[in-house]
């Protein structure tokens, strides 16, 4: 692709990995629960928020540099988990890793990979977390976080908001299944109709069972309320994502950047705090880091740019949006994101 026809936003990704993603997996991708109005609120909720800019301040350069549990990383836009890559690009999370390193994004692998951790790792180079769907067995589950720290994931963040998988009515229309991948066990319990991994008898005390075995922080991923954040905190999570999994779980479930603010305050300085959901614009994660987030993550955007691109592509889309947070700084008056304060959103 040249120059003079990349897309210059995000959202101009989409209409072209329509084009080259076969229409089972599009829907997959693409889909929500039910009516999907969850997938059409996490966008929308966005668009509510309105900025108070800052005026008068020199903002001639702008510093988006922050870490995550003791990892520099030179912007807070990191990458969502999303299953089954191949789907998008022969090359698969190979090239979703690179892309993102490349960007100097941090990149979560999901569970359901058709690579191995190990070789994603080598690829990339770049900082990157492991998702975690648990494996109902122990041993299995202590197997895989160890694996994750052994060759340089520096997160887990532990999907906790699937007991069951969602009513995914385009997935059953087009009668599409997509097999566990690489990493969970065999005997790993799934959903018989969808051939979805199911967790359905995880709990707060499995959740601090995990983290007592766990080598690096966990992240718990797919909280909504705040008194589940804090229970979480209290179990030993390092993390909270706030997230209504894109939209593919619960219809009508609040968006994301709804439940951040009450779930920050509850939760203060004790855990570092993720939320994704419906992200198309660099000032989007402005308004995440705003409401209380430290890192804002993108996860449909990713795959598009996959599919337009290859590795490529993703790196494009990350950038895009890397730049539309630098001037969305600049235009409301921060030259650092510790600039980035609650008082930018109107009331």
């Amino acid at each position: 692709m040249t120059k003079a026809q990349r897309p210059i936003a995000v959202a101009e990704y989409e209409a072209l990995a329509r084009e080259r993603v076969e229409p089972g997996a599009w829907d997959y991708q693409s889909g929500g629960a039910g009516d999907e109005r969850s997938l059409a609120d996490n966008r929308a909720a966005w668009d509510r928020l309105r900025l108070r800019p800052r005026v008068l301040v020199d903002v001639a350069t702008r510093d988006l540099a922050t870490t995550a549990f003791g990892v520099a990383l030179t912007h807070p836009i990191i990458v969502a988990p999303t299953a089954a890559h191949h789907l998008s690009h022969a090359d698969a999370e190979l090239a979703s890793a690179r892309g993102s390193a490349a960007a100097g994004a941090l990149f979560t692998l999901s569970t359901i990979s058709w690579v191995p951790m190990e070789e994603v790792a080598a690829a990339s180079g770049g900082p990157r977390w492991f998702q975690l769907y648990a494996p109902a067995d122990r041993d299995a589950c202590r197997a895989l976080v160890e694996r994750a720290a052994a060759c340089g994931y520096s997160g887990v963040a532990v999907t906790v908001d699937l007991p069951l998988p969602g009513n995914r009515e385009r997935d059953r229309r087009n009668d599409f299944e997509i097999d566990l991948g690489v990493h969970l066990p065999p005997d790993q319990p799934v959903d018989p109709d969808t051939g979805i991994v199911v967790l359905p008898t995880m709990d707060f005390d499995e959740l601090a069972w995990l983290r007592s075995v766990c080598p690096v922080p966990l992240i718990a991923k797919g909280v909504l309320r705040a008194d589940d954040a804090v229970r979480a905190v209290d179990a030993g999570c390092d993390g909270i994502w706030v997230s209504n999994h894109g939209g593919r779980q619960l219809d009508t479930a609040v968006a994301a950047i709804d439940a951040l603010p009450e779930i920050a305050a509850a939760i203060g300085e004790r855990a570092m705090l993720v939320v994704d959901g419906g992200v198309r614009r660099g000032v989007d994660v402005l308004k995440g880091l705003a409401l209380g987030a430290d890192l804002v993550a993108v996860g449909r955007p990713v795959l598009w740019g996959l599919a337009v691109d290859g590795a490529d592509g993703v790196q494009r889309v990350l950038e895009i949006l890397r730049d539309e947070l630098s001037l969305a700084m600049a235009l409301t008056g921060c030259r650092t994101i510790a600039e980035v304060t609650p008082d930018l959103i109107a009331g």
